[in-house]
C-alpha cells in the first residue's frame, strides 16, 4: 500500500499512467459497488478524490475482512488476477494491464469496521461516484504507520496540505499523540502554517 500521497510528475507518460490506474478504479470499484462490498476508496487515490495530486502507484480500497471473499470472486469475474500475499492485512488484485488493487481490511494494524466505511463519502471519482474515506479516517491512516524505517514526511506534506480543511485535526491529534513520528509531523504542519496548533481530543480510539 502506498501512503506517502507522491504528486504526479509533468509529462505525457505520468498522464499515460494516471489514467490507466483511474482506469482500473472505475473498474474494480463499480464491480464492487454493484454487489455490495462494504468498501471506500483509501490511499493516494482517495487523497486525488479529495483533491490532492493523483497517486502513481497503485488502487487501495479499505473493506470489511468478512466481505474479502466477495470482493475477489467480483474482481476475478472481471479478468483480475488475485493472490494473497504473507502480510495479514490485505489481497491483491491485477487487471490485464498489471494494475494493482489492493483490498485492505487493516489500516495501520487496526481493522477496518463497518463504522469507518458509514463515515465514507461518496464523491466523484473517475467520473464514478465511490465512497471515499473521511478525510480525517485517511489522514490517520497515513500518519499511524509513521516510524523510524518509514518517515517520508515531504511525499506526505503536499497531499495533506490540499486536504487540511476537510481534517479534524483534534481527533488526528488525539488518535495519533502517542507516536513521536506522526505527532512531529502534525508540529511540522504548524510551523508551516498549514494548521492551527490542534487541541488533541480525548477520545483516542481508532477507528
Amino acid at each position: 500500500m502506498n501512503v506517502s500521497g507522491q504528486s504526479v510528475q509533468v509529462g505525457s507518460h505520468s498522464h499515460a499512467v494516471t489514467d490507466a490506474i483511474l482506469d482500473t478504479l472505475k473498474r474494480a470499484g463499480s464491480g464492487l459497488k454493484e454487489v455490495g462490498v462494504r468498501f471506500a476508496l483509501a490511499g493516494g487515490c482517495a487523497g486525488y478524490a479529495r483533491g490532492a495530486a493523483p497517486s502513481l502507484h497503485d488502487v487501495d480500497f479499505a473493506l470489511l475482512e468478512e466481505d474479502v471473499p466477495l470482493a475477489l470472486k467480483t474482481l476475478e469475474g472481471l479478468g483480475f488476477r488475485t493472490e494473497r500475499p504473507p502480510e495479514d492485512w490485505l489481497v491483491k488484485a491485477y487487471d490485464t494491464e498489471g494494475v494493482l488493487v489492493d483490498l485492505i481490511f487493516s489500516l495501520a494494524d487496526h481493522p477496518v469496521t463497518e463504522a469507518m466505511i458509514a463515515r465514507a463519502e461518496p464523491l466523484s471519482t473517475a467520473a464514478l461516484s465511490l465512497p471515499v474515506l473521511e478525510a480525517t479516517d485517511l489522514v490517520i491512516s497515513w500518519l499511524l504507520p509513521l516510524s523510524e524505517h518509514s518517515c517520508d514526511y515531504g511525499g506526505l506534506l503536499p497531499t495533506v496540505r490540499a486536504l487540511r480543511e476537510q481534517v479534524d485535526w483534534d481527533r488526528v491529534a488525539g488518535v495519533v499523540g502517542h507516536s513521536p513520528y506522526a505527532s512531529t509531523f502534525l508540529i511540522l504542519l504548524e510551523r508551516l502554517d498549514v494548521i492551527s496548533a490542534p487541541s488533541p481530543s480525548a477520545d483516542t480510539n481508532w477507528p
